[in-house]
């Protein structure tokens, strides 16, 4: 019996990991939900730079990793004397700030 298990058990995990991955939130729900919208937007300065302009600046650059770590540390200077305070994980993942620079670089 325990091999008859085996298959049915497998497609249900499947299926599970499936439904999990298509609720997830888009890169802007979870930007939005950890506060970056409070500062930035997609095509207009606010406190930060635009989204637009954040991808223009690192246009044909691999910046994934530089910008992923200067949203985790803070910092400023490249885009003027307003510092960006530090976004540690408990804010936003790892998976999910991934994915929001690789969004706000195809901006």
């Amino acid at each position: 019996m325990r091999h008859h298990l085996t298959g049915p058990l497998a497609i249900a995990a499947a299926l599970a990991l499936c439904a999990g991955a298509a609720s997830a939130a888009s890169p802007e729900e979870t930007m939005n939900k950890a506060g970056c919208m409070a500062c930035h937007s997609k095509d207009k300065k606010l406190v930060g730079p635009s989204f637009k302009d954040i991808a223009a600046k690192y246009k044909g650059k691999d910046a994934t990793a530089q910008l992923v770590d200067k949203v985790r540390k803070g910092g400023s200077g490249a885009f003027g004397p307003v510092p960006m305070s530090p976004n540690g994980p408990d804010k936003i993942g790892d998976a999910d700030l991934k994915a929001a620079v690789e969004f706000i670089l195809g901006s």
